[in-house]
């Protein structure tokens, strides 16, 4: 199972509570963004006035087939997103590779992400979120299929990076789409939906990645976890260009105004890649000074990224993040908050993950059903803080990672009372555990964070938390990746000492815990209490 992140529900429209508490799915790569106050209107079909929508929108009749377009354009991120953290030592032992590759062909999708996540939202805003998505969506197919059949890790991690750009510009677009189908009155009832279906997704997804791996249909092995795309992006497709609704002809000229900032796309990029690159393969280097250059020249570039955002802004042009939030101390701490929690997560989730399969040799199969009580954990905990995220506040953030550190320590106990002779059962209980406190914090964490910020402000507060949360996630999978394979030692005769395995899985453990602490001390700084919408 991957990072998985809860879809955070929109700050800016006015949800059912009951539509708010199950909105939630369990994957990093998600989390909502594109609703927001200033965002253009779309049109449904004839004028039927709906509260909550502008005067001369209305409801399609063929809004739930809409929302199953929707939903099977997010299952392409889903899937991809959580099966390569089960196949990827299947996919090493048939394409070969360093183990850095292993890290690459999770990190290179949640980079990519990160950096087009905001572009592929003005995209939206510019052209239409129908024809955005559905571009996405297609984009996402043919990067699927170059996927399934790259013949190199070098290939298929290219293959990863071009499938995230695509993820970015069809994964914004979702919640905008859902909001004009169905209006206020009735969105609590789509994501009363939504939410679970989603959820089901999630658990099931890994476990279906086993499967396909160890059944290798038709010969495809791996190769199977990105074919199975296909069907799945042709239904968004198909669907999606019936019955989602097209833009509004008055949409255009005014959000095409400020433009398209390439620029600082590349800028923030070009930071976060030099971040992150040398993290991950500056251990199978031996770090050179190149890589630590990169490293302390990310700094700067960043800097640079941050001082076009403003002289755009000063321009009158739309920037991708508009720096004013950051001057609230409470949205800076939860940006911190947001690359220590996510990329723990992410990070200890794919090293859990080759341990098991590289250190104890587990199938794909048996790893994925180990981890398991993980994706459940984290789907009861979701419903736990949606029912009490407005009594509880900031509480609720408090709980749930005292549950994770709970967990964690029970791993350790675990690993240190079964040894090499672990099996997927003494898992269940700290597993579970974990993701039930990691679940409590998804739904409400994106709602406390921009609490302290100006209304004006949420919209691009909560645009600029899903990036960041892929940069963390990125971060996650180099640091965490990086002390697992550090600690492991080199394979002998292609196979790993269980015993280095073990002490490497204790290693990753032990800093998950100081992460999750580190956590804990920063949610102090947080506002107490969530957003009201």
């Amino acid at each position: 199972m991957k990072h998985s992140v809860l879809l955070l529900l929109e700050q800016s429209i006015p949800l059912q509570q009951e539509g708010r508490a199950v909105a939630a799915t369990l994957d990093t790569s998600v989390s909502p963004s594109e609703i927001r106050p200033d965002a253009p209107q779309e049109t449904a079909g004839a004028p039927v006035p709906v509260e909550g929508r502008p005067s001369g929108t209305a409801l399609s009749p063929r809004r739930w087939l809409g929302l199953s377009a929707v939903l099977a354009a997010t299952l392409l991120n889903l899937l991809d997103s959580t099966v390569v953290n089960v196949a990827a030592p299947a996919i090493r032992a048939d394409l070969g590779g360093s183990y850095s590759a292993l890290q690459w062909m999770a990190a290179g999708y949640t980079l990519a992400l990160a950096v087009a996540l905001l572009t592929g939202g003005r995209l939206g805003d510019m052209f239409g979120r129908k024809p955005v998505l559905l571009v996405g969506a297609a984009g996402f197919v043919v990067t699927s299929v170059a996927c399934a059949f790259a013949w190199s890790p070098e290939s298929l991690i290219a293959a990863r990076v071009a499938q995230g750009l695509c993820a970015a510009v069809m994964i914004p677009q979702g919640f905008g789409l859902i909001r004009d189908l169905f209006g206020a009155k009735d969105i609590g009832k789509a994501f009363a939906l939504f939410g679970p279906v989603i959820g089901l997704a999630t658990i099931l997804g890994p476990v279906v990645a086993g499967l396909l791996v160890d059944a290798d249909l038709f010969g495809t092995g791996w190769r199977a976890i990105f074919l199975i795309n296909i069907p799945v992006g042709a239904y968004a497709l198909v669907v999606g260009a019936r019955v989602l609704p097209a833009p509004a002809r008055s949409q255009g000229q005014a959000d095409r105004s400020g433009g398209l900032d390439v620029p600082g796309m590349l800028l923030g990029g070009l930071g976060m890649s030099m971040l992150v690159y040398p993290l991950v393969q500056g251990r199978e280097l031996g770090w050179p000074v190149w890589s630590l250059a990169l490293l302390a020249g990310s700094a700067p570039v960043l800097a640079l990224f941050a001082l076009h955002q403003l002289r755009r802004a000063r321009r009158g042009r739309t920037p991708l993040v508009r720096l004013t939030v950051f001057a609230s101390r409470s949205y800076s701490s939860g940006v911190l908050f947001v690359v220590v929690f996510f990329g723990l997560i992410t990070g200890f989730s794919l090293a859990v993950g080759l341990f098991l399969q590289l250190g104890l040799g587990y199938t794909p199969l048996a790893a994925s059903l180990a981890m398991s009580s993980w994706a459940i954990g984290a789907f009861a905990g979701s419903a736990f803080s949606g029912m009490t995220m407005n009594s509880l506040g900031r509480k609720i953030l408090h709980l749930g990672l005292g549950m994770m550190l709970a967990g964690l320590a029970a791993l350790y106990a675990v690993f240190e009372t079964a040894g090499t002779g672990l099996g997927g059962w003494h898992l269940v209980a700290p597993l579970l555990l974990f993701g039930a406190g990691m679940g409590m914090i998804f739904v409400p964490l994106f709602d406390i964070i921009v609490a302290g910020i100006a209304d004006h402000e949420v919209g691009s507060g909560s645009a600029a938390l899903e990036s960041i949360q892929q940069l963390g996630a990125s971060l996650g999978i180099a640091i965490l990746g990086t002390v697992f394979f550090g600690a492991i030692g080199a394979p002998v005769a292609g196979h790993f000492d269980p015993s280095a395995a073990l002490d490497a899985a204790k290693r990753v453990a032990e800093l998950t815990l100081v992460l999750t602490a580190v956590a804990f001390l920063v949610a102090f700084l947080l506002p107490r209490r969530a957003r009201a919408h």
